[in-house]
């Protein structure tokens, strides 16, 4: 039997999870914001701020190239600063939203040449959007992980305790 797993779930668990993490850094102060994301990067990033600007900076483009728009310039959003940033990924997923309710049917499959940064490659605007979410929870993971390391945790992130697709996240009903 085939598991349907759409767009709208991963944007309705990427959306959880984004408020997850904004009530997380409520909480602990945007002072987090500013632990460094150590040696070993490839140098885009200097702090966890910074990483979680390219989050929602990420989904903002693809959705300026799918759109046929010029790419929106974010760096002007502080990336220590709490609602800033997390207003940034509400503007980002409202557009989202909106492009997957008003793009047609038949052309979610009809590849599109995209340049980003050096590199061009040719995909559908499903796969763009797809790998638009997947590319933020490998980031989410990211982000947990740095915190980890300075001894920062949280509640769990997974999509197991998330209340998508069961209707109960934990402490609710139905959660086994």
């Amino acid at each position: 039997m085939p598991v349907h797993v759409g767009l709208d779930d991963l944007m309705a668990y990427t959306e959880w999870e984004r408020e997850q993490w904004y009530a997380w850094f409520q909480k602990n102060g945007a002072g987090a914001l500013t632990i460094g994301v150590g040696p070993h990067g490839d140098g885009r990033f200097q702090t966890v701020g910074e990483l979680v600007r390219h989050i929602f900076s990420a989904e903002t483009r693809y959705l300026d190239r799918l759109s046929g728009r010029p790419l929106t310039d974010t760096a002007s959003t502080p990336p220590d600063n709490v609602e800033a940033l997390f207003n940034l990924g509400r503007q980002s997923r409202q557009g989202l939203r909106a492009f997957h309710a008003g793009f047609p049917a038949q052309s979610w499959d009809v590849p599109r040449e995209l340049t980003i940064g050096t590199h061009t490659v040719t995909a559908s605007p499903r796969k763009i959007v797809l790998h638009a979410l997947v590319h933020e929870m490998k980031h989410w993971a990211q982000v947990a992980t740095l915190l980890r390391l300075q001894g920062l945790t949280g509640e769990f992130h997974d999509v197991l305790f998330s209340p998508i697709l069961s209707g109960a996240g934990p402490g609710q009903e139905g959660v086994v």
